[in-house]
């Protein structure tokens, strides 16, 4: 009887945990696109990223510790993968859930960056991390095409909101 008790408390663990999953988004640069020109008073952190970009990987806990230090103001983090739409069962998912991620993710599913870079930012090289701070009511936005650190990334944020 204990066994099957600790099949179903396991098996209830199991699906909460699952439930409680960060989903991740496939989107086109349309979408993309359209969610960063919204006319609001919100400072978006765009992030973009790859599991197989190693300072990407570094940075993300700083990008991600802004969700919940910024939780109770107009501030909006979204993690972009620049990974192959291929990889989001196989490596994307399951490297949000090893990292418990809070900030929404979307995975961008282009393949010609020729085509999809200067439509982001046409200062772009394509480099990975890249980072975009964006306040459409205030027509502020700043990019950086750069790896940072707790301190820094704070210090860009806050200069940005001023």
């Amino acid at each position: 009887m204990n066994r099957l008790k600790f099949i179903v408390l396991l098996a209830g663990l199991l699906l909460t945990t699952a439930a409680q999953a960060q989903q991740v988004q496939v989107i086109k640069l349309p979408e993309l696109q359209k969610r960063l020109a919204r006319p609001t008073d919100t400072t978006y952190v765009v992030n973009f990223w790859a599991t197989w970009c190693g300072p990407c990987v570094k940075e993300l806990p700083h990008f991600d510790k802004l969700t919940t230090t910024y939780k109770n103001q107009k501030v909006k983090v979204l993690l972009v993968s620049m990974d192959y739409a291929s990889q989001l069962d196989k490596k994307v998912k399951p490297f949000v859930a090893k990292n418990a991620l809070k900030s929404e993710v979307v995975l961008l599913n282009e393949t010609d960056p020729n085509t999809y870079l200067t439509q982001i930012d046409p200062k772009w090289t394509g480099s990975l991390p890249f980072t975009l701070l964006l306040n459409n009511t205030r027509r502020k936005r700043v990019t950086f095409e750069q790896e940072f650190t707790t301190e820094e990334l704070q210090k860009q944020l806050q200069a940005f909101m001023k």
